[in-house]
């Protein structure tokens, strides 16, 4: 696991630069397609794609189909994947489609009509998903789940570590390329500590919240109202929390995938 600083930044901006043909633009570049699949932590107003959209430059038709609550079974239960299907008979208008999915959180117990077992649904639900990508000529490319950014006594609590180990798996089995969020995510939140994470958040903290931070601790939230979602939390993102995720992400999938490094704005 690493830290976000200064010298990851310019190595990547030097990975876009000379991924680019000799005297070419990023203009020149053949249109490519990316598709984000996945939960709340990715989804637009509450996830770190918008700003992954954001960071890519105008060739790349940047769709976000990611939809909050929802979970590696729930997405297809509900109808939301045969879109993505839908979206993908339309592969010939790029040179090349890249779906990048993310689930985890909301597969996790005591979520239901959500959640999945962790040893048999959540991979083999990730399996069909790399599988049925793949069949129709685009490709697939998984995510670890991004950390949530609760401590305790100086500790960031990763309770998604074990979906993380399980996305590793099902990558690995189906050789197809792995964005390892979760490792990241965990030592740049790890080493920001609760006061600075907390700024990464939708909404400021309740006044618990910022009173224990400094302590290494994060205060239970308040009981939001039924049918409400608290405005601060400690998983969702705002315009800065999904500004920074989305440059990590970026950074993996420059690793990944060194084609598309053409396609990232510096």
């Amino acid at each position: 696991m690493r830290k976000i600083g200064p010298s990851f930044l310019i190595g990547l901006f030097t990975a876009v630069s000379s991924a680019l043909p000799q005297g070419a633009s990023q203009s020149e570049a053949p249109r490519v397609r990316i598709i984000l699949v996945g939960d709340s932590t990715m989804a637009v107003k509450s996830g770190w794609g918008p700003g992954f959209c954001a960071d890519v430059v105008e060739r790349v038709e940047c769709v976000n189909m990611a939809k909050g609550g929802r979970s590696s079974g729930s997405y297809r239960a509900e109808g939301s994947w045969a879109k993505v299907i839908d979206e993908l008979k339309r592969n010939s208008e790029f040179a090349s489609t890249y779906v990048l999915i993310q689930f985890g959180h909301n597969d996790q117990p005591g979520k239901p009509g959500r959640s999945t077992d962790l040893s048999t649904e959540f991979p083999a639900n990730l399996r069909l998903y790399v599988d049925e990508v793949k069949s129709t000529g685009a490709k697939p490319i998984l995510i670890t789940p991004l950390t949530r950014r609760s401590f305790k006594d100086g500790k960031l609590t990763n309770n998604l570590a074990p979906w993380a180990d399980a996305t590793r798996a099902v990558a690995a089995e189906k050789e197809v390329p792995l964005l390892e969020l979760n490792a990241d995510s965990v030592s740049a939140i790890q080493a920001m500590g609760p006061v600075e994470a907390n700024t990464l958040a939708m909404a400021l903290p309740p006044a618990a919240v910022a009173e224990s931070a400094p302590s290494g601790n994060s205060a239970p939230l308040p009981k939001a109202p039924a049918g409400s979602a608290p405005a601060f939390d400690y998983t969702h993102l705002g315009a800065k929390g999904s500004a920074y995720f989305a440059r990590m992400v970026v950074g993996e999938l420059v690793k990944a995938v060194p084609d598309l490094a053409a396609y990232i704005k510096p």
